[in-house]
């Protein structure tokens, strides 16, 4: 059933507009005041931008379409857009700042996620 759900092709829109809704949230609640010191209690934000965009890039690589080249590829790219509009966003707020190396981490999480999916998509399919 989980593999149904995460892995298949049935389910691949579910989780590409889950991962544009998760996005969403993600926006929505780091803009809101005193949002991103509270969870900054639970975890460092290298740990929550690695945890979120890689979590995303699987949703984007699994519920796109292609060859998983093609998938990883675009999974990276949409990622590199999501968390540079992300940081631009922060640059709004007076208690939020736009990181470059906040992106960076962003972008390093999507990469090492699809190079990894990539790698086990080949797998799978042969």
């Amino acid at each position: 059933m989980l593999k149904l759900l995460l892995l298949t092709d049935t389910y691949g829109r579910l989780r590409y507009w889950t991962a544009i809704t998760l996005y969403l949230l993600i926006l929505i609640l780091g803009s809101l005041p005193g949002a991103r010191q509270d969870i900054g209690q639970v975890a460092s934000g290298l740990i929550l931008h690695s945890i979120a965009y890689a979590g995303l890039t699987f949703l984007l690589f699994t519920g796109g379409s292609g060859l998983p080249r093609q998938r990883a590829v675009k999974a990276v790219l949409t990622i590199a857009a999501m968390g540079a509009l992300d940081e631009y966003i922060q640059s709004f707020f007076p208690y939020r700042h736009g990181s470059v190396g906040d992106w960076a981490v962003d972008v390093s999480a999507a990469m090492v996620a699809a190079c990894s999916l990539y790698w086990l998509w080949q797998r799978r399919t042969n």
